[in-house]
């Protein structure tokens, strides 16, 4: 099987159709089940469909309402080909079982995948990263040579990542969440924040990420793949 890594816009293309969505360097799919029985039943077909590749390549969570699944390979970080064909050996497993991928909401309230990254405004991060590897038992992003990112190598918590600046700004909320939802979510949750409160304190890199604050000043980033290759 053919291993070549896949940009942003070709995983995300290739698997859009079948309901999964490219996050954070992985392909995410939701798939509702009415017990944790038949999420059982899923996580084991989605296993199956995988078969010696299931390992290194996918990644299960399985509740009493939905099963989440992702694709990464573990070595790399970065969607291989090999991960498509597997997500849609998934999908036709999980169609046999009479269960389909949850697709985005565009509408009313809910969601189906989405990935949570926490940043760090840092004037050097040299200084403060191995405290947070430390202390989180994070280790460095696999794969990507990224200085700048730390993941938890059991998959339990969200990645972090340091984000440069090149003068104090005490006034300023130094950590802030980046939320990755599908491309195709992005605005129904834009405006859904809005409408709950918040502001909108830059569109300037839209569709990669758009900023935003709640009535206190205290900032997110939705973000998306696009216009990231």
């Amino acid at each position: 099987m053919v291993d070549e890594h896949l940009s942003g816009s070709r995983a995300s293309g290739a698997v859009e159709s079948l309901g999964w969505r490219f996050l954070l360097g992985s392909l995410a799919a939701t798939v509702a089940v009415p017990s944790l029985r038949c999420g059982l039943d899923i996580a084991d077909a989605a296993a199956r469909a995988c078969a010696d590749d299931a390992d290194e390549h996918l990644r299960i969570d399985v509740r009493g309402d939905r099963v989440e699944l992702v694709l990464q390979p573990r070595t790399t970080g970065r969607v291989l080909e090999r991960d498509v064909v597997l997500a849609h050996r998934i999908s036709e497993s999980v169609s046999a079982l009479g269960f389909e991928i949850a697709l985005p909401r565009r509408e009313g309230p809910g969601r189906a995948v989405q990935a949570m990254e926490i940043a760090i405004d840092t004037e050097d991060r040299t200084v403060i990263r191995p405290f947070w590897k430390a202390v989180l038992a994070y280790v460095d992003a696999p794969g990507t040579g990224d200085p700048n990112a730390i993941v938890d190598p059991v998959g339990q918590g969200p990645a972090l990542w340091f984000q440069h600046m090149d003068e104090p700004r005490p006034q300023r909320n130094r950590i802030h969440l980046d939320i990755s939802v599908p491309h195709d979510e992005a605005d129904r949750r834009i405006r859904a924040a809005l409408e709950a409160g918040g502001t909108m304190i830059s569109d300037a890199a839209a569709r990669a990420f758009w900023v935003l604050a709640d009535a206190e000043g205290n900032e997110v980033c939705v973000c998306t793949w696009q216009d990231r290759d």
